[in-house]
């Protein structure tokens, strides 16, 4: 059964709209020449919180308020885009976000996290034990707890997908990065109701393959730690909705290293000029990859955000691995 209708999906896309214009879709010649395939970049970076997630809270929030049900407050576990996107949604309107950060997390997305309006928890070791966190605060302030996947997050976000399949009807195969998995879910929930037999690839960090694990054997499986830099993807306890969907409307999950994000992301930067996180480049990696199986054919990639710190992206343009 589909998460959302077109009918549910035009009306998620007014909300968008209301903060998020349709982001561009452009083939760049340079990364055709570098893989030999058309190759076409989804830029979610251009969002006004630097990511795709932008989308989602909004969509989320407004279903609360509009249902008569808009709480006293939010809380949330993120590293960064998703409480962004939860920050801006509550601050418009006129309610509190609490948003829980692993220790060591981004100090850019933390600041821009304060500058949506959130109110910034560092604790826990990292994204799963910071979402236990979340539940305990969520508890003692009696606020509403917005959780990492949900069906209208999923709805928000698919409206980049309909972007892209309006834009692109023709792409042999989209590869998509995957953290808590409603990018990638938004994305074959649009695939199947526009009727489209693009192929979805799935993208996870060889450092944090828990959804990799789970997409193999069916069911969710944790891992003990996700040490990548690319936050987005760090992830080591999926959920078994995001599992299923994926299972259904993908045709694998590839696994890419640390060195091979970071040479994406300097490859995105020399032939776009675009500035990429480790998950928004991390589709680059699984192309580069597999570009044998698409010569002669068209390949969509969902750059899903930009927000990377300026020392960690130096780091990787003077020809570095971030080692987490």
């Amino acid at each position: 059964m589909s998460l959302f209708s077109l009918d549910e999906l035009k009306a998620a896309t007014t909300i968008v709209r209301t903060l998020v214009p349709p982001t561009p879709t452009y083939a760049w010649p340079l990364l055709a020449r570098r893989t030999g395939i058309e190759v076409v970049v989804k830029h979610e970076n251009h969002t006004p919180t630097g990511s795709f997630k932008a989308r989602g809270g909004l969509v989320y929030v407004e279903s609360l308020r509009r249902a008569g049900t808009l709480p006293n407050g939010l809380v949330t576990a993120t590293r960064g885009n998703h409480g962004q996107s939860v920050a801006i949604a509550a601050s418009r309107v006129g309610i509190p976000a609490l948003i829980v950060v692993p220790e060591g997390n981004s100090p850019e997305k933390n600041a821009a996290m304060v500058a949506f309006g959130g109110e910034l928890v560092v604790a826990g070791k990292d994204f799963d034990e910071s979402r236990v966190i979340a539940v305990r605060l969520q508890q003692e302030r009696s606020y509403h707890l917005v959780p990492s996947f949900h069906r209208d997050l999923v709805k928000g976000v698919a409206t980049y997908a309909q972007e892209l399949f309006t834009s692109q009807a023709d792409l042999d195969v989209v590869y998509v990065p995957i953290g808590m998995g409603s990018g990638i879910c938004g994305l074959i929930t649009v695939r199947d109701l526009v009727g489209s037999r693009t192929e979805i690839v799935g993208v996870v960090a060889a450092n944090a393959p828990a959804f990799a694990l789970s997409f193999e054997s069916g069911r969710p499986v944790s891992t003990k730690t996700a040490r990548t830099f690319a936050d987005g993807m760090a992830c080591r306890e999926p959920q078994q909705e995001p599992v299923e969907i994926t299972r259904r409307g993908a045709a694998r999950i590839v696994t890419v290293t640390e060195d091979e994000i970071a040479e994406a992301v300097r490859n995105l930067y020399t032939d776009t000029h675009n500035i990429a996180e480790g998950a928004g480049a991390s589709p680059l990696a699984a192309l580069s990859k597999e570009r044998g199986k698409y010569a002669g054919k068209r390949a969509g990639l969902i750059l899903s955000g930009g927000n990377i710190d300026m020392l960690t992206f130096a780091q990787i343009l003077q020809g570095q691995t971030p080692v987490i």
